[in-house]
C-alpha cells in the first residue's frame, strides 16, 4: 500500500466575505470589492471547505514548500484587500525646483522635477486610486500589488542617474506602508 504524503492549510474567510472558485481562478468578495487571481499548477491545488479556502500540495519537494507559502500569502492579502485595503503614503521632496503633480486617468505626472521641462509620467496600475494633498502622495487599493506596483513607479519615475543620492535627494519616496 502506498502512502501519500500531502500537505495542507487554509485561510479563513471573515464575516461579510466569500470566496468562489472555478477551475483555477479564485474569486474573493468583500465589503471594499471583489479580486480575482488565477492559480494554476500540477502540484498544488485549491479547495472550498465551508467558510474558508484550503491550499493542498500533494508529496512536495523543496521548492514546491515556497510556492505554497506564496500561494497562501496571496490568498491571505485578497482577504485583506476586500475587508480593509491597502494604502501606501508617498512625501514629495524638492530643494530647488518646486514639483507640480498632477493625476489623468491611469498616468501620474511629475512636471518640473529637477527644471526639466518635459514631464516624467509613472503608471497607474489596476484599480489603484491615488489622492495629492500638498506635499504627499496616497495610494489605496485592494489589490496590495497593484498599489505596491503603482508606488514604485512613482519611486522610479524620479530616479536620478549619474548623481550622488546623498547629495540630490530630490525625488517622491515612500514613507509607510499598510492600513
Amino acid at each position: 500500500m502506498v502512502k501519500h504524503y500531502y500537505k495542507e492549510d487554509f485561510v479563513e474567510m471573515p464575516d461579510k466575505v466569500k470566496a468562489a472558485l472555478t477551475d483555477q481562478e479564485l474569486e474573493i468578495s468583500g465589503p471594499k470589492g471583489t479580486l480575482k487571481r488565477e492559480f494554476s499548477h500540477p502540484k498544488l491545488k485549491l479547495f472550498l471547505e465551508k467558510d474558508r479556502v484550503g491550499i493542498r500540495i500533494e508529496k512536495p519537494r523543496k521548492k514546491d514548500h515556497g510556492l505554497f507559502g506564496t500561494w497562501f500569502a496571496h490568498v491571505k492579502n485578497m482577504v485583506r484587500g476586500v475587508t480593509e485595503g491597502f494604502e501606501y503614503k508617498m512625501k514629495i521632496v524638492y530643494s530647488h525646483f518646486p514639483m507640480k503633480t498632477t493625476v489623468k486617468k491611469d498616468l501620474f505626472y511629475i512636471e518640473n522635477f529637477l527644471g526639466e521641462s518635459s514631464p516624467r509620467k509613472a503608471k497607474i496600475v489596476g484599480e489603484s486610486k491615488v489622492n495629492i494633498s500638498g506635499d504627499e502622495v496616497t495610494i489605496t487599493g485592494i489589490d496590495k500589488e497593484g498599489v505596491g506596483q503603482t508606488a514604485a513607479n512613482i519611486e522610479l519615475a524620479t530616479y536620478i542617474k549619474g548623481y550622488d543620492p546623498r547629495v540630490f535627494q530630490d525625488g517622491i519616496y515612500i514613507v509607510s506602508k499598510g492600513r
